[in-house]
């Protein structure tokens, strides 16, 4: 434990020592989720910010399920192959649904 704590405490030094520092205004200042930090924290967001990052999310899961299917789909078969394409095939016509209703549209 005390290695971990030396070597961790001397790595971090180490960077900060002999890294390069140049900060400005503009890199020091807050940002977060795309908006300024320029009125209160509790304003309103818009809502397709949420529908992005919903649409996001369930595209991730998406490929998070393809990688173990991928590794025994020799052992699911032609079953296995059958549900993975109606699982993306949801997901594809919800997309499409959302592209047709201008959910991805930021204008």
């Amino acid at each position: 434990m005390c290695v971990a704590l030396v070597m961790g405490s001397v790595l971090i030094l180490a960077g900060k020592l002999l890294g390069p520092s140049r900060p400005d205004a503009e890199k020091n200042s807050p940002y977060e989720c795309g908006f300024e930090a320029f009125e209160d924290s509790r304003m309103k967001f818009d809502v397709r910010y949420y529908l992005v990052a919903i649409l996001f999310i369930i595209f991730d899961l998406e490929i998070a399920f393809l990688f173990p299917w991928a590794i025994v789909l020799d052992q699911v078969g032609t079953f296995g192959l059958a549900a993975m394409a109606i699982f993306l095939a949801v997901l594809v016509i919800g997309f499409i649904y959302e592209w047709k209703k201008g959910a991805l549209e930021w204008e």
